[in-house]
């Protein structure tokens, strides 16, 4: 098993030089798409059907991926029907958008450092990298580019619900890994009003059959405000070839969609409250906020009242 990180790594600098992303490449693929047909597939969970049959698909929401769009890297896998070989942002994408296949989906790629534009309607930006400088340093002493800081800004002043991959060094999200590394971008948004965090699931648990932790997948730890912001949700690399955090953001992003779907005026602090407080606990093996946040996100139960506020 391989698991996808996709971190991207801060230049070691102190408040009198910018701290600088390691992304290759410098295209910008901006231009929105929405799935021009609904795909549905078994590594989806079965509540993301049942949304779709009651018409909730992510229609007038707007998911902007920040991710690997121009690299060379590619990853073999399989979400479509298709086996094939794309970039990281390709796939975090394509994920995100056949789970909610009306959403208008956006990318922005690594080598475009402007701040992330905002669309009209509610807006949803998908995090599945991390930010990662040798420990030691304050999330006050880093000079965020504009990309940054507007997605910090967002999730902090409430304007968009910002997605947040946890990490796969199966440590707490706010703990160095065992390079001695840590993700400032995990530490920056602590505690912001319209962020989450997403951590992995080895398969999308039932009561009858509980879901673990993915070996791989950071926690919350014993911070609890990290963890009343974190979500788990199941990534059954074993069907797609894709593993990692990296494709349980995608996952949450497109539930936020088909909530905003339903919920029309509803505010995005209004879904990422509405997500946090229906996880559940009773398909998890162990359950604890230390590992597993607020429980495993349920689409249905989400879509549930008539109403949020």
């Amino acid at each position: 098993m391989k698991q996808h990180k996709n971190h991207r790594f801060l230049a070691a600098a102190l408040a009198s030089a910018a701290m600088s992303s390691f992304a290759q490449g410098s295209v910008d693929v901006s231009a929105s798409s929405s799935a021009a047909a609904v795909f549905q597939s078994s590594w989806m969970h079965s509540e993301v059907s049942s949304a779709w049959a009651r018409g909730y698909k992510g229609q007038g929401v707007s998911i902007t991926v920040i991710d690997d769009f121009s690299g060379a890297s590619r990853i073999g896998g399989r979400l479509d029907g298709q086996t094939r070989n794309l970039r990281h942002g390709e796939w975090t994408a394509l994920e995100a958008g056949l789970l909610a296949p009306s959403a208008s989906v956006f990318r922005q790629d690594f080598g475009n450092a402007n701040a992330v534009a905002l669309k009209p309607g509610l807006d949803v930006l998908n995090l599945s990298y991390g930010m990662m400088a040798t420990r030691g340093y304050n999330v006050a002493q880093i000079r965020w580019s504009a990309r940054e800081n507007s997605i910090i800004a967002a999730a902090k002043g409430g304007t968009a619900v910002v997605v947040k991959a946890a990490g796969n060094d199966a440590v707490a999200v706010m703990a160095a890994n065992r390079n001695g590394q840590m993700d400032y971008l995990n530490q920056a948004l602590r505690g912001a009003q319209t962020n989450l965090y997403v951590g992995a699931l080895d398969r999308h648990g039932t009561t009858t059959a509980k879901a673990s932790l993915a070996s791989y997948s950071n926690t919350p730890g014993t911070d609890t405000v990290v963890q009343k912001q974190f979500l788990v949700v199941g990534v059954p690399g074993n069907q797609t070839g894709l593993y990692g955090t990296s494709f349980a953001a995608p996952v949450v992003s497109a539930y936020a969609a088909i909530l905003g779907s339903k919920f029309t005026a509803a505010t995005p602090k209004a879904i990422t409250t509405q997500l946090l407080s229906t996880a559940r606990k009773d398909t998890i093996n162990g359950y604890s906020a230390a590992r597993h946040g607020v429980g495993e996100a349920s689409l249905t139960r989400a879509l549930a009242p008539a109403s949020i506020r």
